[in-house]
């Protein structure tokens, strides 16, 4: 029987499942398959480096259950490379891939280098564009000070851009400041990014707020997989908030 899904979505950036955590998951199908079994979510972190063809992502999304849900982060050559702007043909092309996970796709992430300081003008015309081609959820992680001032915020809020609430956080200066009635949580790993396991405390913190704040289609996401964390963090997260 399969059991209720908590809110808000809960995953990891990738599916694979190593062996040590194998025991958590069924033993037949694909390692995505698997994992889709077990939790909510995913994002496809592969999408920022290189492009994928329709195809594949098709057969993600015949892969996994009516009720899971893919994020797909948009490629460096946008976001990186040309830094948001004259990005039409790469943005095009990326929609005709990802658009092939249909009532999949569940968001669109947008991480931005350290780098790069908001300009207005440059990321209304961008966003525009993005909207034009994705109606779902967009989120936006911006590293940069300038992205949390008052007109950065509300452009996020005209466009309906959910800010990305990130552990640890970069470029923010003060508390987070939400964008939209959803959240996304990117949970880097504290204090060694990309490898720190998270506390049963912090854990047991984060699923009280979650549960009491987080709407439905918000997303959690674990990125702590250098050290194989983030599998194990997601299934307590879980198991806290089922």
């Amino acid at each position: 029987m399969t059991t209720p899904f908590p809110t808000p979505l809960i995953g990891t950036a990738g599916w694979s499942i190593s062996s040590a955590a194998a025991s958590h998951f069924p033993l037949d199908g694909s390692h995505l398959q698997r994992y889709a079994q077990v939790l909510d979510c995913v994002e496809i972190n592969s999408s920022f480096y290189r492009p994928h063809q329709p195809a594949t992502y098709a057969r993600w999304a015949a892969s996994v259950p009516e009720h899971f849900r893919f994020s797909v982060k948009l490629p460096r050559s946008i976001t990186h490379e040309r830094r948001l702007r004259d990005g039409v043909a790469e943005l095009d092309r990326f929609a005709g891939e990802a658009l092939q996970l249909e009532t999949k796709l569940g968001c669109v992430l947008v991480q931005l280098p350290p780098s790069l300081h908001f300009e207005a003008d440059v990321a209304a015309v961008f966003f525009h564009a993005l909207r034009q081609r994705f109606d779902g959820m967009l989120a936006c992680e911006a590293r940069h000070a300038g992205w949390f001032d008052a007109q950065a915020t509300e452009l996020l809020i005209q466009q309906s851009i959910t800010r990305v609430r990130a552990d640890p956080p970069a470029g923010q200066a003060g508390p987070h400041v939400p964008t939209t009635d959803l959240a996304y949580l990117r949970l880097h790993g504290s204090p060694k990014i990309y490898c720190s396991d998270y506390t049963a405390e912090y854990l047991a913190s984060l699923a009280i707020s979650l549960r009491t704040q987080a709407q439905a289609g918000s997303w959690c996401v674990f990125d702590n997989t250098a050290a194989d964390a983030a599998l194990f963090n997601a299934l307590d997260l879980r198991r806290r908030l089922a």
